[in-house]
């Protein structure tokens, strides 16, 4: 009986103190001065979302500040001639990403290596008119915030001649080959952190939780 308690006392402790370690980081802003734009002030809206797991960072497929069907093709799409409107990129390990699109399909080999280092994709999907609601969030950005934002995002991707594509889950999504290295402590959601703050937007130091991110983003009852 001791040596039970004493193997779930160890495997427990790692994570709880992961947990908490977690709560806190988040919790400390980077960018602590900003403001989001006035309402008479040029903006740009993203939205931000969440599907509990994971985060992803929604953007206008075109705009004055960035024309993303230059380096995010709808060619790339099996459903290329849909009216997109929208292109949604998150980043994450590739084999987690693309040998998991169900929580079903998880194997603890998968996880594992994900946690302690593994090959970066981004994740870019192209939607239709995408609705806010609390787990897709509304954010406004000055042009040159957002400007930043998507150099930031752009900056990700591998080189062309070393850039793989690979097949999505649907027919609107597609994998990239990217930049850095997926671990425990660099996750995709940090990289969403990451990429706002590049912007200059308010959000927390550590969030590898997506609690963290989305604690920063106003919900629709907030506005």
């Amino acid at each position: 009986m001791r040596l039970t308690k004493w193997v779930a006392a160890s495997l427990f402790a790692p994570i709880a103190l992961f947990a908490l370690f977690g709560w806190i980081g988040s919790a400390i802003p980077r960018n602590g001065d900003w403001v989001e734009p006035l309402p008479n002030e040029r903006s740009i809206e993203i939205l931000v979302g969440s599907n509990g797991i994971h985060t992803e960072i929604v953007m206008p497929l075109v705009t004055p500040e960035m024309d993303w069907q230059a380096i995010f093709p709808s060619s790339d799409l099996v459903a290329p001639t849909r009216p997109y409107t929208h292109v949604a990129v998150s980043w994450g390990e590739r084999a987690f990403f693309l040998e998991t699109p169900t929580w079903l399909d998880l194997k603890p080999s998968t996880a594992i290596n994900a946690l302690t280092g593994g090959e970066a994709v981004l994740h870019v999907a192209h939607y239709v008119r995408p609705a806010p609601d609390e787990d897709m969030r509304v954010l406004r950005l000055r042009p040159s915030e957002y400007r930043a934002l998507t150099q930031a995002i752009a900056g990700h991707l591998a080189p062309t001649g070393k850039r793989e594509t690979l097949p999505g889950y649907a027919r609107h999504d597609v994998f990239y080959t990217a930049l850095g290295t997926y671990h425990f402590a660099n996750t995709c959601n940090q990289w969403t952190s990451d990429q706002l703050a590049a912007s200059g937007v308010e959000v927390g130091q550590w969030t590898p939780f997506p609690g963290g991110v989305m604690k920063w983003v106003p919900d629709l009852q907030d506005r």
